[in-house]
């Protein structure tokens, strides 16, 4: 089986000095895994109390920020030269850094086109173009394996990704475009096309056992996927993926973060699902 891409510390050249920002605050932890990936951790001085990704962070940097807000007074005593953030929905906290007196970044992707413009855009700022590529390669020469692998099934899984339980939100467009590129169809991909989340929420509870899934893949954001509970959902037992226990978590950690999990993590495990079930199917 081939593995996601890693980026070992001897591809590309050491970071140079002097080049781009050297103090860089992350308010989500898709840039601070980046950072790491491309060996200039270095230059962060704090990071999401969200991060996860990598492990070490958390040991190594100051938590500086929740998603929605963050210690304001604590940003500015690290004195960076820029802040990076994601969505519209850190508008307010952008603005408060601002007005501190702060650079501020904040990307808004939500495709896996966006995702990797961003990744090179991060890594532009900080010199690190030539690794970055060299990453962005083997990401891609892995999708393109992917790809080739659920080309042969002779039929795709129908995946409903719910992002959230109450209510109901399907998935946002990176993750309903790595359901399309691990091999199934997302049965909400018009929704997935909605930047909002507001947007891609599901009034209905009875439209997702009309769209009759063949897998239920849960990331509620943060909390732990409960499958027993969507198994239980009023007139939820004959969808095919609760009549055949098809009902699993990926941790938001893994996919939800508009960055590098996504791509590799969160993809490889959307696809290992998608494999399992069209080995299911084959046997008698």
């Amino acid at each position: 089986m081939n593995e996601a891409p890693t980026l070992a510390s001897t591809l590309g050249p050491p970071r140079r000095p002097g080049v781009g920002p050297q103090r860089i605050a992350c308010l989500t932890e898709e840039t601070t895994e980046w950072l790491y990936l491309l060996g200039e951790e270095d230059r962060i001085v704090g990071i999401s109390g969200y991060t996860v990704r990598p492990r070490r962070a958390r040991q190594e940097k100051p938590r500086i920020s929740a998603f929605l807000d963050g210690k304001i007074d604590r940003i500015v005593e690290l004195q960076p030269d820029l802040v990076i953030g994601f969505s519209d929905m850190q508008a307010v906290l952008a603005d408060k850094l601002i007005r501190a007196g702060l650079n501020v970044l904040i990307t808004n992707q939500r495709s896996v086109a966006q995702i990797v413009d961003t990744l090179r855009l991060v890594a532009g700022l900080v010199g690190a173009q030539e690794r970055a590529e060299r990453w962005i390669e083997a990401t891609q020469h892995r999708h393109a394996q992917i790809a080739a692998t659920a080309a042969a099934w002779p039929r795709r899984p129908r995946v409903y990704f719910e992002e959230w339980d109450e209510p109901m939100i399907s998935a946002i467009q990176w993750v309903s475009e790595l359901v399309g590129m691990a091999g199934g169809e997302d049965v909400f991909a018009e929704l997935g096309r909605q930047a909002m989340g507001r947007d891609r929420v599901i009034a209905d509870a009875m439209e997702p056992v009309r769209r009759s899934p063949d897998l239920v893949i849960g990331s509620w954001c943060g909390k732990k996927f409960r499958p027993e509970r969507v198994a239980a959902r009023p007139g939820w037992a004959d969808v095919p993926a609760v009549r055949d226990g098809r009902l699993h978590e990926i941790k938001s950690c893994d996919i939800l973060q508009p960055g590098p999990a996504a791509l590799t993590d969160g993809l490889e495990q959307l696809h290992a699902l998608m494999q399992a079930w069209v080995a299911a199917q084959a046997r008698p």
